[in-house]
């Protein structure tokens, strides 16, 4: 109890030194805060001999008192110090947050304008958001400047060199987001700032934006974005406020524009699953306006992104690269099958869907047709072509000679002329041979083919010349020969058997002509099949290699490989 009550008078100064500080007292004269810090001073040595006092003896009898106050010592002289820089800093000066500080730099050279540097630390990239063009990012906001009125001497405050002071009491400059395009303008995260012995303040709130990026998607899903971060004050003009970066020392000057490389810091950024940082920089320019003739400085941190493609590569592209394959298999199908225009339709839908799909992705905009989109359309293009020749070519499959006759220059071009270039044999058929054949119940005639016959049809054919006479060698002799000397029902008997052989004559040419006909649509489909597999091949290799971002060797930023 003797040491609480030893120390008493010296708490209740320095209660009665914080009050102040709420307004309830005078303001402390410069007599008033000497006598406090001399006292604070002797309090101070007596504690350090009365703690070495108790760790060489080692306490005895009242040590439950003892150690009560040697507490109430510590957790005084601790944070004393911090308490009176606060006062002195804050009343004593008669500090205003609403007056803007004058110019003064770090060694306490007067200057003209007050000189603010911004930083920024990047933690995430949250989202990108294609069709709403917004960029939503996590990062810390860095803020330096110097105010004299926040200056002390670390000697008479136990040699502390800094401390820390809430925010909302301090002035600000009024640093904005210019290109903001949802949320908050400002930080609102009030954070305590820093503020050093020399009067240097540093203010490093997070923060969380949302600004305007203007998205290309002329080669989406392989696309690149350039985005950006614009400050600057939105009150003060460059004749009052000096906005410099905090890596100024490393710019480089690109016409009227301050250059800082990696200007942005990735110490602590966090991976995003669909974009990779590719470059950050910082640019520092002075922009007139037409509302005033002063300059306004502004910083704009600029941040280049590369989108990942394996998810749209796995779930966009490939479906698309096998539906236009599938496109070339409808030359493939046989005509008699009749399911060509059915593969043709369903294919066609699929590519429906997958515009819907697409137009749910990009953004709805008239400017330029993405990558993906332009696919999908050549793909759309070719299976509705597709779907004209397939219908073309089945009407031409099933032509017959009772409604078309093949042209002589038609059966020279598909039949004799093209098949040699595009590699195709048509199947040799063996032309067949009428036959009369004596049977047991009369004369028979046979098809067989040239060349080919039996032991009992060499002795039953009826040829006095060892050779079978076919029907136009019968209808030729019934002709030629008088068929007066003939009985009426003989005369009847060869007018039936003409009547055959003319009949079977014309259906052996409309048969040949059918399948002219049908030999005409294959040498098509096959020739449509080597023109659609070349112009799919060509116009998807053609389109997948426009983008630059495939021939782009830079390595994403990581936290890993930046000087942190």
């Amino acid at each position: 109890m003797g040491t609480i009550s030893h120390f008493m008078p010296f708490v209740l100064g320095l209660v009665s030194m914080t009050s102040i500080a709420e307004g309830d007292r005078e303001p402390p004269t410069e007599q008033r805060l000497h006598q406090f810090l001399l006292q604070y001073q002797q309090q101070r040595q007596w504690f350090q001999g009365k703690q070495h006092h108790h760790i060489i003896g080692g306490g005895g009898g009242g040590g439950g008192g003892g150690g009560g106050g040697v507490v109430a010592v510590v957790v005084t002289v601790a944070i004393a110090p911090l308490i009176l820089i606060h006062v002195l800093l804050i009343q004593r000066n008669s500090y205003n947050k609403l007056v803007m500080p004058e110019g003064y730099t770090i060694n306490g050279t007067a200057d003209s304008k007050l000189t603010v540097k911004l930083g920024m630390r990047l933690s995430q990239l949250l989202d990108v958001s294609e069709k709403n063009q917004i960029l939503t990012t996590n990062l810390w906001l860095r803020h330096e400047w110097v105010d004299i009125r926040l200056r002390w001497d670390p000697q008479l405050f136990s040699g502390i060199l800094s401390t820390f002071i809430p925010s909302s009491e301090l002035w600000r400059p009024d640093i904005t987001l210019y290109n903001n395009a949802d949320g908050d303008f400002v930080v609102t995260l009030l954070t305590k700032a820093k503020v050093y012995y020399t009067g240097l303040i540093v203010w490093e709130p997070p923060a969380i934006y949302k600004t305007y990026c203007p998205i290309n998607v002329e080669y989406f899903p392989f696309d690149q974005q350039e985005c950006f971060m614009k400050f600057s004050s939105w009150t003060f003009d460059g004749h009052q406020i000096d906005l410099q970066h905090v890596q100024a020392e490393e710019g480089v000057w690109v016409g009227d524009q301050l250059v800082i490389r990696n200007g942005v810091d990735l110490c602590d950024y966090y991976q995003n699953v669909e974009w990779d940082i590719i470059n950050v920089t910082a640019r520092r320019r002075e922009k007139f306006y037409p509302c005033c003739p002063e300059p306004f400085p502004d910083i704009t941190f600029n941040i280049t992104i590369r989108r990942r493609t394996l998810f749209y590569t796995i779930n966009l592209i490939m479906p698309c690269v096998a539906i236009s394959c599938m496109t070339v298999l409808v030359f493939y199908l046989p005509s008699d099958s009749g399911e060509k225009i059915t593969l043709s339709i369903s294919i066609l839908l699929a590519l429906t869907v997958f515009f819907l799909l697409l137009s749910d992705i990009n953004p709805p905009t008239s400017i330029v047709i993405p990558l993906i989109g332009k696919y999908l359309m050549f793909t759309m293009i070719v299976v509705t072509l597709s779907i004209f020749l397939t219908v073309y070519t089945l009407s031409i499959h099933f032509r017959s000679p009772a409604t078309h006759r093949m042209s002589p220059w038609v059966k020279w071009m598909f039949i004799d002329t093209l098949p040699k270039i595009i590699f195709m044999k048509r199947p040799s058929q063996q032309k067949m041979n009428r036959r009369y054949i004596r049977t047991e119940n009369g004369t028979e005639i046979r098809d067989k083919p040239i060349g080919t016959s039996t032991l009992r049809e060499r002795h039953d054919t009826i040829d006095s010349n060892k050779s079978q006479p076919n029907y136009e060698n019968l209808r030729r002799r019934t002709d030629e020969s008088s068929v007066g000397i003939y009985p009426p029902e003989l005369r009847e008997s060869l007018k039936a058997v003409n009547y055959i052989a003319d009949h079977l004559h014309d259906q052996d040419v409309e048969m040949t002509e059918e399948r002219d006909w049908n030999y005409v649509a294959m040498v098509l489909d096959r020739i449509f099949l080597i023109f659609f597999s070349t112009a799919s091949v060509l116009g998807t290799t053609s389109i997948f290699l426009l983008p630059p971002t495939l021939y782009d060797s830079a390595v994403a930023l990581t936290k890993d490989n930046v000087n942190c």
